[in-house]
């Protein structure tokens, strides 16, 4: 053998993904070696061939953790693609549990016939995009299915966190009457730009998914003393989803403004076009915050001072008792917010 000479595994033949990349020989083995552990950080690499992560836990610290799939269709979109959707959408849910995200593990499903070049730029955006929020990825796991049983492809993700102190608490069951409802940024660019990619729609002016991860923001919160009392990142169903969420469980009225609730001109207009209420089109880089209303306004401010929330509005209270949200409208009619299921907003979170 030739001095330096070394022979990977191969990817296989042709450019796609093959039934055999899923059978735990060669082929598998090529795609572990060539696309993934390269993607992801060498100090997380030897984990990954591996069937599971042995970490260090800080004393005293409780743990959070999450896991969430992910099926958008398509895979890429303006702003994102299901890779990064996937990094952000795992440290976003540990960050609504008051943790700061640690590690994530990744379970590919990919259907066979997936391009290699698509997988690669999937994969390299993960990497990217855990490497922006500092969350290392430590396991992982690919399968390989049949043709048309995965829609291209389907990542689950699962997240460890540290909630410190240990005896912080954020939860519906901490929302007082009073508090002050606060939204991070505009809403809707996220379903919206997966809906006009999906079915080919074009509008005047482009509109590009606000997916991002949000915990240095959650940080910001914490670190200006604020005493949040919830947190809820607005995704499948966006912000009418989380805030009647928190009000049927809680049992208590909230009441927005719906002139405060920040939307950019092309997302109004998408919506109106195809007859999409704002308030449930999903998000993927924006939260809602409980904070007292003696704090708002410092909550506000560190907020707004951190990138990805300088859009930060207060966009209603918590009014009384009753487990449901109302919304003002421009000319003061009071109406109910409801949750609800629309076909065309499915998949997009």
């Amino acid at each position: 053998m030739t001095e330096g000479f070394t022979c990977p595994s191969p990817l296989g033949p042709g450019d796609t993904v093959q039934l055999a990349h899923g059978g735990g020989g060669r082929l598998m083995n090529g795609l572990i070696e060539q696309l993934f552990l390269p993607a992801f950080e060498e100090r997380d690499a030897p984990s990954l061939r591996h069937d599971g992560a042995v970490v260090d836990v800080p004393p005293g610290a409780r743990l959070a953790m999450s896991t969430d799939s992910y099926v958008v269709s398509p895979l890429r979109f303006p702003g994102g693609d299901i890779g990064s959707l996937a990094i952000n959408g795992t440290v976003n849910d540990l960050a609504m549990c008051g943790a700061r995200p640690a590690w994530l593990t990744v379970g590919f499903i990919i259907e066979e016939g997936l391009r290699f070049d698509l997988l690669e730029t999937i994969v390299t955006s993960m990497a990217t995009a855990a490497k922006t929020a500092g969350i290392g990825i430590v396991s992982g796991d690919t399968k390989v299915v049949d043709r048309g049983k995965a829609d291209g492809l389907f990542i689950n993700t699962a997240g460890v966190g540290f909630v410190e102190p240990a005896d912080r608490v954020i939860a519906p069951a901490r929302v007082e009457i009073g508090d002050v409802v606060l939204v991070s940024g505009d809403i809707g660019r996220h379903g919206v730009a997966v809906l006009a990619e999906r079915d080919g729609l074009s509008f005047e002016h482009s509109i590009v998914s606000d997916c991002a991860a949000v915990h240095s923001q959650v940080a910001a919160l914490f670190e200006a003393g604020i005493d949040v009392h919830c947190l809820r990142d607005l995704t499948r169903g966006g912000l009418a989803a989380a805030l009647v969420e928190i009000a049927e469980t809680r049992r208590v009225q909230i009441g927005i403004d719906e002139v405060s609730v920040p939307i950019t001109e092309p997302v109004r207009g998408a919506c109106e076009m195809l007859g999409l209420d704002p308030l449930h089109v999903a998000n993927e880089g924006r939260f809602c915050a409980f904070v007292p209303a003696a704090q708002s306004e410092a909550a506000l401010d560190a907020l707004r001072a951190i990138p990805g929330s300088e859009g930060t509005v207060a966009i209603g209270h918590v009014t009384g008792e009753g487990g449901h949200v109302t919304a003002r409208s421009p000319i003061g009619i009071e109406r109910i917010v409801d949750s609800f299921f629309d076909r065309r907003q499915h998949c997009l979170a």
